[in-house]
Order: C-alpha cells, then structure tokens, then sequence
C-alpha cells in the first residue's frame, strides 16, 4: 500500500483522510498532510530539529498527541517543519522533527480533535480521517 494524505471536504472545520501501511507511516503522512493544509513556508536558511516523546493509551491518542505536539511547537517558536523521523515503541512515540523558522503561514490550526477519530484497518494497511478544529 502507498502512503498518502488528501484534505476531504468537512462542515466546519478541516478534514484529512490519511492512508499508510503501518502506524508509524501513518503518523508520518498525518504530519506531512497538517502542514500541507497550513500552506506552510520555511526559510531555506536557520535549519533546526526538535525532538518530541508522546504517548498515550491508544492508537487515536497517539496520532491527537503527536500533532498536537507539533501545533505547539510550531506556535511556540514560529518554526515549521518537513521532516519527521519517528520510531514507534508500542504507544510510545520518539520524534525527531526537522524544519526551519516559518516565512509564511497561510491558514493556522487550533488543534487537532478526536471527533470521529478511528485508525482502520484496510487491506493494505491502515487508514484514518482527522478532523482539524480552525
């Protein structure tokens, strides 16, 4: 199974459909997509990482935590990021993000909820939709 993200259509707020073939690729796409959404522009100049240790009691958890983290981070410093190395140790996720300080945001996320949040198994591997509050 490919990975992937695509915004969907969603009353009133944002939604993003995400699909991969294991959790931890599935996390990844779900970063990606997020700050695909925000239309973020880093500086090519003033590279930086962050790293980040979440956890939770479930898979749902998890993925809500996880970017969260990353909305928080990206508010707290004016930094965004386009790369996400993460290992997975059962619902323990360690993240190093990789990005640099923001030139533009064009649409800014509140948070990320758990309305209708369910990581599926499919065929392939697994797929969720996550509904974005703006």
């Amino acid at each position: 199974m490919r990975s992937g993200y695509k915004e969907i259509q969603h009353t009133a707020d944002w939604a993003l459909q995400v699909w991969a073939p294991d959790l931890t690729e599935l996390m990844h796409q779900a970063a990606l997509g997020m700050i695909a959404l925000m239309g973020a522009r880093l500086n090519p100049e003033g590279r930086l990482e962050r790293t980040l240790m979440v956890n939770a009691g479930d898979k749902e958890g998890l993925l809500v935590a996880f970017l969260n983290s990353i909305l928080y981070e990206m508010e707290l410093d004016s930094i965004g990021f386009d790369r996400f190395d993460l290992k997975l140790d059962g619902l323990k996720l360690h993240a190093r993000l990789a990005g640099a300080p923001l030139l533009e945001l064009q649409k800014s996320i509140k948070a990320v909820t758990f309305h209708n949040l369910e990581i599926r198994p499919v065929d392939a591997g697994l797929e969720t939709t996550i509904v974005f509050d703006v």
